[in-house]
């Protein structure tokens, strides 16, 4: 049987709403009954796309974050999406420790953590023009 659902949420880019994303998307995810350590990976995952948007997107103000998730079988696909800067190049932002903020100490790892914790991970960025980044979770079931 196909099971889909979904939900939309937008937010402005305070730092704050980070972790009302990532409560909304895990409490959504529940309806997959997902381990404890599913749903701390999603949460993870969110978080850290959530504040690359907050800290890299809009620099010197404020701008939306959507975040859209879709639930399908036993999945979750989850797209985050920004209209801000954009990644000027996208295949360094990539790599593990590239940081463009090394002053602020962050550490690079934000794409590098979403892959680890999520089956999978796209991000298509254009300078300029913003960020999506797409994340698919499968949640393993009993039977």
């Amino acid at each position: 049987m196909i099971k889909k659902n979904s939900m939309k949420l937008t937010f402005l880019s305070f730092s704050e709403n980070e972790s009302f994303a990532r409560s909304t998307i895990a409490c959504f995810s529940l309806q997959l009954n997902p381990s404890i350590s599913e749903i701390s990976d999603i949460k993870t995952a969110v978080s850290e796309a959530v504040t690359n948007s907050i800290v890299h997107a809009y620099p010197n103000s404020l701008g939306e974050i959507s975040i859209e998730a879709t639930i399908e079988n036993n999945s979750i696909h989850i797209n985050i999406e920004d209209n801000g800067v954009g990644i000027k190049d996208l295949s360094k932002a990539l790599e593990p420790f590239y940081t463009t903020k090394a002053e602020d100490e962050r550490s690079g790892m934000g794409f590098t953590i979403m892959k680890s914790f999520m089956d999978e991970v796209n991000v298509v960025s254009n300078e300029g023009e913003g960020t999506k980044i797409y994340m698919k979770k499968t949640i393993k079931t009993d039977a």
